[in-house]
């Protein structure tokens, strides 16, 4: 089985492109389900057992995990990661397994997500200077992580994934390459220039061409999870609501462009959506706002029809 799982990943990095991250989540799930199998069937199962697990098993699996307390999106993630490996191993070890494809996926909520007042993405700028007195470049860097995430609508993964040649000149549209190896397009404003240049002029570390361009303290790549915490320090300092979160900065980017009249499509490939239904969600969001502005403001909200 380990030989299956193995081949299995290195298929969704070499031949699918998927990210470390998303090949890692899958291999998550695979070894979870497995683990799971192994108790269900009374041993570690070789890849023809599979064939024999049928819709009780599956649904016991799915059950197991809700026992454990695991969300309705984390379970329908491991389901979706469940099926893509039966369809590998039917294609290269011919275990069929049909029951798979009779289980539903859990019903995951869809909330949607707030954007960020505009003032208080101008205020982070000044508390990024009152609380970064000692290390200015780091002041730097991190408004320019601010001023990216927030103008060009990047997720964390792509803005920590720019190398110092993709900037270099000062070019109009920035070639970012998202999930699933996808690459798209993004404009530029000149503030955001602006921020990375003041970034890059004080950087003490970190000039070669291929590397990349945001650096930690000590030097290396900037991680996700030090962009994350860049963000908290902000809302912390702030006293900001829970939800301004880095993602939420490439939200109000979405949602601000939808307030001016884009159209969605044009939206869809600038987030880097692969499906139109998940752009589609800020159109709720928007007309959402709209509707409490009406109900606030609207002289004639409250009169009954």
């Amino acid at each position: 089985m380990e030989n299956a799982v193995a081949e299995f990943l290195e298929y969704l990095s070499g031949v699918k492109n998927y990210s470390p991250h998303t090949t890692t989540a899958y291999e998550t799930d695979i070894r979870d389900f497995l683990n799971f199998y192994a108790q269900y069937n009374g041993g570690a199962p070789f890849p023809s057992d599979l064939s024999r697990a049928d819709t009780t098993c599956f649904r016991a699996f799915l059950a197991n995990r809700q026992k454990r307390g695991l969300a309705p999106k984390s379970t329908a993630r491991a389901l979706s990661s469940l099926r893509s490996f039966y369809k590998f191993l039917a294609k290269n070890y011919a275990v069929k397994n049909d029951a798979i494809s009779l289980i539903s996926s859990p019903k995951v909520p869809r909330n949607l997500s707030k954007s960020i007042d505009p003032i208080d993405i101008e205020n982070m700028h000044g508390a990024i200077r009152a609380t970064q007195t000692h290390e200015p470049w780091i002041a730097a860097r991190d408004w320019a992580l601010v001023v990216l995430l927030f103008g060009c609508g990047l997720r964390i993964s792509e803005a920590l994934s720019l190398r110092n040649r993709d900037v270099v000149a000062r070019p109009d549209i920035l070639r970012i390459l998202g999930k699933g190896g996808k690459e798209r397009m993004v404009p530029v404003l000149p503030a955001v220039w602006g921020a990375i240049e003041k970034y890059m002029a004080v950087r003490p570390c970190g000039n070669m061409p291929d590397d990349e361009l945001f650096r930690s303290v000590r030097g290396l790549p900037m991680s996700p999870r030090m962009a994350e915490k860049v963000v908290e320090a902000l809302r912390h300092y702030l006293q900001l609501p829970d939800y301004v979160t880095p993602h939420a900065l490439r939200h109000t980017f979405a949602t601000a462009l939808l307030s001016d009249g884009a159209d969605l499509r044009s939206l869809q490939e600038l987030l880097g959506h692969s499906s139109l239904s998940t752009t589609q969600l800020y159109t709720r969001v928007n007309m959402t706002e709209i509707s409490q502005i009406y109900a606030h403001a609207h002289p004639r909200s409250n009169d009954a029809d």
